[in-house]
């Protein structure tokens, strides 16, 4: 390979091989006014009514390159469902990349090009953004760093203070799947279909709105995975919950990966599924309208919340045997860097 094929410490020098990395590789994909101009900040229009919602997040996932996305495509997706679950809707995007010397540039332009298409996707403009480069040995070949900028709209209210007894918790689609697939890469594990479910939800939660449902709270389940969103939720609301293992979707593959591992599903990241909480009767539209998106086909109720009682674990499993057991928050490192 070329000496100029890969990355060198002189391309985050702030010279000509700085300028020639972002006009020839970085413009290109995030063709847009704002960015164009190159500045020192971007200078953006008025924001719509609302409530602003800022959010910003590191990504280190390894490998960088997965099966169904990449650390491009992640570090979008993962700042774009971190607004929608608030709430708000995703309006603008920066985006500091920190590259280690040596570093492909093939590899880049795969992670340029997937931060492009979950921006597209998304419908959100990458604003402003950074370059940094570290010497050889300093990094693991990239991380991102990215901040989104979104808007709650007047009226709109979701926060886990409004879960009540009897509420629903609906997941959106299959459980696990990041985290199953990041692990099975690392350990050279085959399986045909799996795949990240790494994608953008912004407009899965507009269906949903749309179809005027009263969202109580959201989030999206990436590290600790479904049992510690819930845990923490019901431990900030004052409730308790009970999470139904004859309904929770997990894949098949999903499964054998933690079979094999000694994993438990419930612990792995999902990276585009989102928990929905809605009280009992409204149900049936919030199932509705999630299944009528391509991102939310798989969507079903897998617990209720229910009242606090002392001395009994603000989250509980019932198995398919009827018995209810404790689940706590993801204890130590189950899977490091899986984002």
């Amino acid at each position: 390979m070329k000496r100029n094929d890969r990355i060198l410490l002189g391309h985050g020098a702030g010279g000509r091989l700085s300028h020639e990395l972002v006009t020839g590789t970085i413009l290109p994909a995030f063709d847009n006014p704002y960015l164009a101009t190159l500045s020192d900040s971007a200078v953006l229009d008025a924001l719509p009514p609302g409530r602003p919602a800022l959010t910003t997040d590191g990504f280190v996932v390894d490998p960088p390159v997965f099966p169904g996305g990449d650390l491009g495509y992640l570090s979008v997706c993962g700042t774009v469902n971190d607004l929608s679950v608030a709430g708000a809707k995703p309006l603008w995007l920066t985006l500091a990349l920190i590259l280690e010397e040596g570093l492909e540039r093939e590899l880049l332009d795969t992670f340029v090009q997937g931060a492009a298409r979950a921006a597209r996707e998304a419908g959100v403009l990458l604003v402003a953004g950074d370059t940094k480069v570290v010497p050889r040995g300093k990094g693991d070949r990239a991380y991102a760093v990215t901040t989104g900028l979104g808007v709650v709209p007047p009226g709109r209210e979701v926060s886990d203070r409004k879960l009540r007894p009897g509420d629903v918790v609906i997941a959106s689609g299959t459980l696990g799947d990041h985290g199953a697939t990041i692990l099975a890469s690392r350990h050279d594990l085959s399986a045909a279909d799996l795949g990240s479910d790494c994608a953008p939800l912004a407009s899965l939660v507009a269906t949903l709105f749309a179809a005027g449902i009263d969202v109580h709270s959201m989030h999206d389940p990436t590290r600790g995975g479904v049992a510690t969103t819930c845990y923490e939720s019901a431990v900030r609301s004052g409730v308790r919950m009970v999470l139904e293992e004859e309904l929770l979707p997990v894949r098949g593959d999903v499964r054998a990966v933690c079979d094999l591992l000694g994993l438990e599903p419930l612990y792995l990241a999902s990276e585009g599924r989102a928990l929905v909480w809605v009280a009992p009767e409204d149900e049936a539209r919030a199932l509705a309208a999630l299944r009528s998106h391509p991102l939310g086909r798989g969507a079903t109720r897998i617990g209720t919340v229910l009242e606090r009682t002392d001395g009994r674990s603000p989250l509980l499993l019932r198995t398919t045997l009827g018995i209810e057991r404790p689940l706590d928050m993801l204890s130590g490192l189950d899977l490091p860097r899986i984002c």
